[in-house]
C-alpha cells in the first residue's frame, strides 16, 4: 500500500485484526507471539482462548489493544475500517495487506513471513500453494473444458454477489468458472430479476459471510430452475492465508 511501517525485528507480540492472517501466523509458527486477535479468528481453535480478543475486524477496543502494548499490527484494507486503522497507527506500527488476486495473497505470505522472522517457512508455504494452482490449472478437468457460468452469492436480503475486482472472483476463474457478474466491480447487490436474467449454469452459496444452508437452495432454484445450486466453503474462496494450500484440490472436486 506504499506506507512505510517500521517493526521492531522480530516482533514478538503480534496484534492480528483479520482471521486468514491469524492462521497464517499460527502456521508459520508464531502462535505464541500472537497476543490480540478477533472475534472471528476461528482457526486455529486456540486462537481465541491463547490470545486476547480485542473486538471484530470492524470494530476496535483500543483499550484492550493498548493493554497488550503490541509490536507490530497487522491488518488488512478490505476487512478493517479505516478510521480504526489510522488510530491505531498513530500509535504502533500497523503493516495492512491489499489483495484482490492469487499472486498478491503469495506476495503477503511472504512479506508476513519476512517482517515476523519466519521468511523460510513463509516462502515454502507460498511455493507449495503456488504448484497447488499450477497443478490445477494444468490439470485435464480445467484446462480442457469451457469455463461453467456462475454467480457467487456471500449475502442474502439484500442478496449479495462478489463481481469483478475481489479475491473471490480471482479464485472462481482459477475454479474453472466464468462469473456472471463480472462486468461489475466489488461486492454487487442484486435483485431476482437480474440473477434471472444473468442465468448462471451454477450458483455458489458461500457459507460465509452469510450462513447460507441447504434450506437456502430452493429459493434459488425458483429463480433460476436451470441453475445447479450448491453450498460451498466460503473459507476456502476467500481466506488468502495458510488456508489456501487446500483451496485448489477442492475447486478440482467442485469442477
Amino acid at each position: 500500500m506504499s506506507r512505510r511501517v517500521a517493526v521492531p525485528f522480530p516482533p514478538r507480540r503480534i496484534v492480528s485484526l483479520v482471521p486468514s492472517q491469524t492462521e497464517l501466523l499460527f502456521d508459520l509458527g508464531l502462535g505464541d507471539k500472537v497476543v490480540g486477535v478477533t472475534k472471528f479468528c476461528i482457526h486455529p481453535a486456540e486462537a481465541r482462548t491463547n490470545a486476547t480478543v480485542i473486538g471484530g475486524t470492524k470494530n476496535f477496543d483500543f483499550e484492550k489493544i493498548a493493554a497488550l502494548k503490541p509490536e507490530v499490527i497487522i491488518g488488512n484494507k478490505e476487512e478493517n475500517y479505516q478510521a480504526g486503522i489510522e488510530q491505531l497507527a498513530a500509535n504502533y506500527p500497523v503493516w495492512l495487506s491489499d489483495i484482490s488476486s492469487l499472486p498478491e495473497a503469495l506476495d503477503m505470505i511472504r512479506r508476513v513471513g519476512l517482517i515476523t522472522g519466519a521468511k523460510e517457512k513463509a516462502d515454502a508455504l507460498a511455493s507449495e500453494i503456488a504448484a497447488s494452482f499450477a497443478a490445477l490449472e494444468t490439470a485435464p478437468t480445467t484446462a480442457t473444458k469451457v469455463p461453467v457460468s456462475a454467480a457467487y452469492f456471500i449475502w442474502r436480503k439484500p442478496y449479495m454477489v462478489a463481481a469483478s475486482g475481489t479475491f473471490i472472483d480471482g479464485m472462481l476463474h482459477r475454479a474453472g468458472f466464468r462469473n456472471v457478474f463480472a462486468d461489475q466491480t466489488r461486492y454487487l447487490e442484486i435483485n431476482a430479476d437480474q440473477l434471472a436474467a444473468a442465468a448462471p449454469q451454477r450458483i455458489l452459496l458461500s457459507s460465509e459471510p452469510y450462513p447460507f444452508g441447504e434450506k437456502h437452495v430452493a429459493e434459488f432454484q425458483a429463480i433460476c430452475p436451470n441453475a445447479k445450486i450448491e453450498i460451498v466453503d466460503g473459507e476456502l474462496f476467500s481466506w488468502y492465508g495458510s488456508r489456501l494450500r487446500k483451496s485448489a484440490a477442492y475447486f478440482s472436486q467442485l469442477r
